[in-house]
């Protein structure tokens, strides 16, 4: 499910579903055990699987439709209905298939349900650590990343996460010299699910007033293995790719929740938090969405994919890119925001 900048949210989520969702707080793993070991949960369940996996609704025969509505009905008001997954958790894809089993359905009354906060809240510790300060007026004599680099380090958790990922990364495979992206990008998530963002974010979104110090920035998630390749694809490709993955499904849907634009608002993010707007951000950094600085000139930030080639889908495929180009509740918080339309000096 995607969200256009142009489109309000609302129609897709209604909010009191989303207030009882948050309120409730189970975790999926524990409710569908529950689910399994209930006579009355768990045929449900399995027939709900059926309905939203692929062409599964046509083992159901004729009366699939009802059966499928009738299991939806049935599990909404089961110990399933409102439970959630926690970003980096033990068995976060298996807490995942759960929970999309059931919010996935196509059925109308599912639309509700679609969207909710899976992922733990943003500390206020986070948000004071990221606003900014008098002192960084005089950012020309303090150099953030180096500092960040150098906090990391002396970090135990965040030196040996980042060492592992780094050496997962520019490590080349035996048979084709090229980097094992996949090994990468699993690292890469473990260090920003696991280390606290007052080190991750400090790395990735210190503010820069040159090129030197854009590019060390831009280099943080080792973008040769994780992020560029020799073409870009297609958005409308990578969108797909992350869609058929649970994690980056729910990743994705958290992003666009949390950076919701809303000039109106005080801090440009309709749901008011930055902070998790920006946590969000990096819970995309590993997958087949991962964005990155675009360059070493500006802060401007995007996925590698293009939608050049979107033909009938050209909406849908901008929609998803401005996302990350063209929204002010992110770009207003990224580091050295008023560069924005400006090369940084040599």
């Amino acid at each position: 499910l995607l969200f256009s900048l142009h489109h309000p949210l609302h129609p897709l989520l209604c909010p009191v579903a989303l207030h009882e969702v948050l309120s409730a707080g189970r975790d999926c793993l524990v409710a569908g055990d529950s689910c399994s070991s209930d006579e009355t949960c768990s045929p449900r369940l399995r027939t709900l699987r059926q309905c939203v996996a692929g062409d599964g609704s046509m083992k159901l025969g004729p009366g699939a439709r009802s059966q499928c509505a009738n299991a939806v009905s049935a599990l909404i008001s089961s110990p399933l209905h409102g439970c959630q997954c926690k970003r980096g958790m033990k068995k976060e894809k298996n807490c995942l298939s759960i929970y999309w089993s059931l919010h996935q359905s196509h059925l109308p009354q599912m639309f509700c349900l679609v969207i909710l906060v899976l992922f733990y809240a943003t500390d206020s510790w986070f948000l004071l650590f990221l606003a900014p300060t008098d002192s960084e007026a005089n950012v020309a004599t303090v150099n953030r990343c180096l500092d960040a680099a150098k906090a990391c380090n002396v970090d135990d958790l965040c030196q040996k996460l980042r060492t592992e990922y780094v050496s997962a990364c520019i490590k080349p495979l035996a048979k084709s010299g090229l980097c094992n992206k996949a090994k990468c990008n699993k690292a890469l998530r473990r260090f920003f699910d696991r280390v606290p963002p007052a080190y991750t974010h400090e790395l990735l979104f210190c503010p820069c007033t040159d090129k030197a110090c854009a590019e060390r920035r831009r280099q943080t998630i080792v973008p040769g293995c994780s992020y560029e390749d020799s073409d870009k694809p297609s958005c409308l490709i990578q969108m797909s790719m992350c869609k058929g993955d649970y994690v980056c499904r729910s990743r994705l849907a958290q992003f666009q929740y949390d950076c919701q634009p809303a000039e109106s608002s005080a801090n440009s993010c309709k749901q008011g938090n930055y902070g998790a707007c920006l946590l969000a951000y990096t819970g995309l950094i590993g997958s087949s969405i991962t964005p990155n600085y675009v360059d070493n000139s500006t802060s401007s930030v995007a996925p590698w994919c293009s939608c050049s080639a979107s033909g009938n889908q050209r909406v849908e495929c901008s929609d998803f890119l401005e996302y990350f180009t063209n929204n002010v509740c992110l770009s207003e918080w990224l580091p050295s925001s008023h560069h924005k339309n400006h090369a940084f000096p040599e």
